[in-house]
C-alpha cells in the first residue's frame, strides 16, 4: 500500500448518525430515544410523530445512510484504501453501542468517526461526542478492552461537499420557469437552534453572536451564492434562513424560519426562491417535511415558486472527501506532512475538539475531544 492511501494508525471508519423509524410502531419508542430524560408525554410524542406518520412512520434516514455506507465502501475499495466501515445511530438501530461492540469484537483498536452533521454546535457535534462516550463507558463496564476513537474535522468546507450544493442550486434553477429564473433568490436553511447554543458554538474564541454555527453556514452560503454568480452571470440576492424549531417557545432560537422568509420574499416581490438545505447532509425527515412538504405548502399558498435543491446525500464527490478526511487525519496522526483541502475564509476546522467547545448546559463526558476520559 503506497503511503498516500495508508490510514495507519487506524483500523475502521464508523458512520455515526442520528437514526430514525423504520415503521409506524418505532415512531414513538425512538422519538423517546431522542427525548429520553424530558420527561415529555407519550402521547405528546404521538402528536409530534405525525410528520413521521405522513410518511408512513419511516424516517428515510436509514436508507440514505445505507446508500452512503455502500458508497464509501465502493469508493475505498476503488481507491485501495484498506479500511473497513461500519455504521451506528444515536436513536435508532443499528445502536452505537452495539456497533463499537461489534467493532472490539472484530479487533479494532483505533478508529474514525464521520459524524452526518458537518457543522459545529452542541447538537451537531458535542452531542455525539457525549454519546460516544456514555457507549464506550458500556463497554467498559462489560469488561471490553475499548478502543480510542477520533473525530473527523468539520467538512462544511470541503470542496466535496460544497461543490455537489452549487449544482444543486444550478439545476434548481434551470428547472424554475424562465421568467422567473434570472430574479430567483436563495434562501439557505440550517436547522434551528436556541440562539444560547449557537452563541456557544465552536472554540472559545469563537463564542459570540451566532458563534461557530452561523459563521460557518454564512462562509458555505457565500461560497455557493459566488459561484453560482459566476457560472450564471447573475447576482442573486440571498440570506441564510432557519427550519425545524422544536422547544419551548418562550426560548430565543435562531431566526427567521424558512416560511416567514418565504412570506417576506413574497411581499418584497421576489418572483421566486430556491431554497438550499446547506445545513442537512441528506434528505431526511426534516427537509422533506419541512421543506419539501410544509414550506413548500405555504410557497404555493403565496403564489410564490419555489425550488428545492439537493443535499449531498451519497454523492461520489461526498465520497471522495470522506476518503481524503480520513487519510488527511491519519497523516496527522502519523506525522506526515498533508495539506487540509478547504475553500472559504475559514480555513480547516480543528482535529480535536478543544476544552469549552460547543458546552453543554448540564456537563457531561464526551468523547473523541480534548477533554475524553477514553484518550
Amino acid at each position: 500500500m503506497s503511503e498516500a492511501l495508508d490510514p495507519t494508525p487506524y483500523d475502521a471508519l464508523l458512520l455515526l448518525s442520528f437514526g430514525g423509524p423504520e415503521g409506524p410502531d418505532d415512531v414513538v419508542p425512538f422519538l423517546e430515544n431522542v427525548t429520553r430524560g424530558r420527561g415529555i408525554p407519550k402521547e405528546r410524542l404521538k402528536e409530534v410523530g405525525q410528520h413521521y406518520f405522513l410518511f408512513g412512520g419511516v424516517s428515510p434516514i436509514n436508507d440514505q445512510n445505507r446508500t452512503l455506507l455502500d458508497a464509501l465502501r465502493k469508493d475505498f475499495a476503488e481507491h485501495g484504501l484498506d479500511l473497513p466501515v461500519y455504521w451506528g445511530n444515536r436513536n435508532w438501530a443499528p445502536y452505537l453501542t452495539d456497533t463499537l461492540r461489534e467493532l472490539v469484537h472484530d479487533g479494532r483498536r483505533r478508529v474514525l468517526v464521520l459524524a452526518t452533521s458537518a457543522y459545529a454546535s452542541y447538537s451537531g457535534c458535542r452531542q455525539y461526542r457525549e454519546d460516544l462516550a456514555g457507549a464506550l463507558a458500556t463497554l467498559r463496564e462489560e469488561g471490553l478492552d475499548v478502543p480510542r476513537v477520533d473525530k473527523l474535522r468539520h467538512y462544511f468546507n470541503h470542496p466535496g461537499f460544497v461543490r455537489p450544493m452549487i449544482d444543486g442550486v444550478l439545476k434548481s434553477l434551470a428547472d424554475l420557469p424562465e421568467e422567473v429564473r434570472e430574479g430567483a433568490h436563495l434562501a439557505f436553511t440550517t436547522h434551528s437552534i436556541p440562539t444560547a447554543a449557537a452563541d456557544t458554538s465552536g472554540r472559545i474564541e469563537d463564542h459570540g453572536d451566532g458563534g461557530a454555527y452561523v459563521r460557518q453556514h454564512l462562509d458555505v452560503a457565500r461560497l455557493v451564492a459566488d459561484a453560482v454568480r459566476e457560472e450564471t452571470g447573475v447576482d442573486r440576492p440571498w440570506q441564510l434562513v432557519y427550519q425545524s424549531r422544536s422547544g419551548a417557545p418562550h426560548i430565543p432560537w435562531l431566526e427567521p424560519d424558512i416560511c416567514d422568509h418565504l412570506e417576506e420574499r413574497h411581499e418584497a416581490g421576489a418572483p421566486a426562491v430556491v431554497m438550499v438545505p446547506i445545513g442537512f447532509v441528506s434528505d431526511h425527515m426534516e427537509v422533506l417535511y419541512d421543506l419539501d412538504t410544509e414550506a413548500t405548502a405555504k410557497a404555493a399558498e403565496l403564489g410564490l415558486p419555489v425550488r428545492r435543491s439537493a443535499t449531498v446525500g451519497a454523492d461520489p464527490r461526498f465520497t471522495a472527501a470522506v476518503r481524503e478526511l480520513v487519510l488527511e487525519r491519519a497523516a496527522a496522526e502519523s506525522g506526515r506532512a498533508m495539506t487540509p483541502c478547504v475553500l472559504g475564509a475559514l480555513g480547516p476546522s480543528h482535529d480535536l475538539c478543544p476544552v469549552g467547545c460547543c458546552p453543554a448546559r448540564t456537563p457531561k463526558p464526551a468523547a473523541a475531544g480534548a477533554d475524553s476520559p477514553f484518550a
